[in-house]
Formats: C-alpha cells, sequence, structure tokens
C-alpha cells in the first residue's frame, strides 16, 4: 500500500471533522461547484463568498446566467478581476442552454469541452456534483502530493499535474470521489500551507510525510520561478463635469477587455490632443499600484474639470448611481474610482 492509499482514510475522517462550511458545499450542485471553482481562481475564499451570494441572487441558474446582460456581467464580477473567467462563464452557460437544454453535461468530457472549463474544473465538478470517480488537480493538491511523496518534480509543469491525476486516480474511493479531493484541496488550503509554513503537528499526513520525514517541507514543492514582470508608468485622468466623470471603454481585445476605465496614457505627460480638452488645470490625486500577471501598472492620479460635455467616441459621462450601478471598473483602478465616488455620491 503506498501513501496515497494509506492516506485515503485519515485523511477523510480528518475532513469531515474540519471542513469549513462553505455555500456551495451545502448545496453542491452542478451549477454551484462550477460557479465557485471558478471564481475561485487566483482568488482566496474570503474574497469570493460576498460575490458568489450576489452573483446567485440575479443569475440562480445556468439559463439565467446565459441571459444576463454582458455590462450586467462585468458589474457582478467587479473587483474579482480577470475578466475572461466571466466571459467564459457565461458563453459555456450559452452551450449548455442550447445543447443540453440548460442542464450541466452529464461526464467529463462534455465539462471539459466548454469554455474556460480546464481539466481541474471539470473534474471538480464531476467528483463534487456528479460524484464520478475523477481527479482534481489543484495547486493546494500537487503540493500536498509532492511533500507527502517527497516528489522534486516542478509543479508548474503539464508533466507533473498529468503525473499526480493518473498517482490519484489510483486511489479515489469511488463512493466518495468528491469528498476525497475537496479533502485533498482542503489541506493544503489550511494546513499543508505555501511557503514553507505547513501546521504539520495538525496534518492528518504527518505519520506518512516524506518531506516530513526528510527535513524537506521548505524545499517542496519544486516550482520554477516566474518571469520578472513587466513595469509601466501611467497617468489616470479623473475628468468631472457637472457632477459626472469621463470614462471610456477598453478595447474589445487584450488586458481588462471591453470594461470602463478612467482616461489614461504611459507616462506623465498632459492628455492627448485628441481627447478634445482646449484647457484642463490639472491636479495632482495621488499615486497608485495595480499587479497583473506579466505587467505592473505604476499610477498617478490627476484630478481636473471640463468646461464643456462633448467627449471622444467611446467615452460616457457617468453620474454617481451609474458609476455605482452600472459600469463596470476593473480593480486596477481602485484608488481612483474610490476617488470619484466620494466626489460624487458620498464613497458609495
Amino acid at each position: 500500500m503506498d501513501k496515497l492509499e494509506q492516506l485515503t482514510a485519515p485523511l477523510l475522517e480528518w475532513f469531515r471533522d474540519n471542513a469549513r462550511p462553505l455555500p456551495w458545499r451545502d448545496d453542491p450542485t452542478p451549477y454551484h461547484v462550477w460557479l465557485s471553482e471558478i471564481m475561485l481562481q487566483q482568488t482566496r475564499v474570503a474574497a469570493v463568498l460576498g460575490y458568489y451570494a450576489r452573483f446567485l441572487e440575479e443569475a440562480p441558474d445556468i439559463s439565467a446566467l446565459a441571459a444576463l446582460p454582458g455590462e450586467r456581467l462585468m458589474k457582478l464580477w467587479q473587483g474579482l478581476g480577470y475578466y475572461s473567467r466571466a466571459r467564459n462563464l457565461q458563453r459555456a452557460a450559452k452551450v449548455i442552454v442550447s445543447d443540453y437544454g440548460g442542464t450541466f453535461p452529464p461526464d467529463y468530457t462534455a465539462i471539459r469541452s466548454l469554455p474556460g472549463v480546464g481539466d481541474y474544473t471539470a473534474g471538480a465538478v464531476c467528483s463534487i456534483a456528479l460524484g464520478l470517480a475523477t481527479p482534481a488537480v489543484d495547486g493546494n493538491v500537487l503540493r500536498v502530493y509532492a511533500r507527502i511523496c517527497g516528489d522534486g518534480g516542478d509543479i508548474s509543469t503539464p508533466q507533473m499535474k498529468k503525473k499526480v491525476a493518473h498517482a490519484l486516480e489510483r486511489v479515489i474511493p469511488v463512493d466518495a470521489p468528491g469528498a476525497f479531493n475537496q479533502a485533498l484541496m482542503e489541506l493544503g488550503a489550511t494546513v499543508c500551507l505555501p511557503n514553507g509554513a505547513p501546521l504539520c503537528e495538525k496534518c492528518p499526513a504527518r505519520e506518512l510525510c516524506a518531506a516530513l520525514a526528510q527535513g524537506r517541507v521548505g524545499e517542496l514543492p519544486v516550482k520554477a520561478p516566474k518571469k520578472p514582470r513587466r513595469t509601466e508608468r501611467r497617468t489616470v485622468w479623473l475628468i468631472f463635469h457637472e457632477n459626472r466623470v469621463a470614462l471610456r471603454r477598453r478595447p474589445s481585445q487584450g488586458l481588462l477587455a471591453g470594461l470602463w476605465e478612467f482616461p489614461n496614457e504611459p507616462g506623465d505627460g498632459p492628455p492627448p490632443p485628441s481627447w478634445g480638452f482646449d484647457s484642463l488645470a490639472p491636479a495632482y490625486a495621488g499615486q497608485a499600484r495595480h499587479i497583473f500577471t506579466h505587467i505592473e501598472w505604476h499610477m498617478t492620479l490627476r484630478t481636473a474639470e471640463a468646461e464643456a460635455d462633448a467627449l471622444p467616441g467611446g467615452w460616457v459621462w457617468a453620474d454617481g448611481t451609474q458609476l455605482h450601478k452600472t459600469y463596470a471598473v476593473p480593480s486596477a483602478f481602485e484608488m481612483a474610482l474610490r476617488m470619484a465616488n466620494e466626489r460624487l455620491n458620498g464613497g458609495a
């Protein structure tokens, strides 16, 4: 019996006693599990809880999600980041409505073919919601596996992920696949923590863990370093006119595609003539920084008053209510959004 087989029973017992109460665990329908897994990509559980509840209020089922206006979808997602997740979520919902009558497809291959669904998400939905013995290998599972088995393979590679999935396929219990996968994820999220600081004394695998026995907890898992992010300096403009602020829509492709933003340009110069503002008296409003996956924005914020209400194409004037309820402004502009809200509607 290998380490993973020996782990199954104590892991499931530990999970029964220590699982965090989460809304998608209380009602693990395919839609709920899928939605939660998409939201949780690159995002902490604590940050997702409020979004999950609000999202289900307006899109309680797949058909409602498919019919949700695009602008409203983006507004509901505002602040979660990685907005392509929301677009793919709706694209997949439309496929489910058109091809499966609004009912979630019943097998791994069909689920995996949906827009935005990868191996992990398909495995999570299949095991947790449908009771299929399918592994779900995320970063937490990779870390737990590497430490328990003492595996020094690079967990960022597709080869390592396939290796772990194959290893789990042999031991995942057919009568509790969802609990098993969630237990591994929960163990990685709450006990077998990253950055060399796991809570080994609380771990149900401590008697089996090769990394603990060999004194290699801080060395495992192995992960290739990321390429350094490129830094870009930008000036962000809060341009007001008659208690409204100017927004423009970003291009339909690329970074933050299709979202609304405060006008901004690289560097620290004046607004370009193409904006059409003849005389702006800018005032310095502060500095902000936002980190994307491959780029880091260092922003200088400036406020100004426009004398007329003419705007370039693709721009709008937004009042306080529209800024709060209608237009989706990404979290990259969080500081500018807060300043605009304070001016227009008292911080709403």
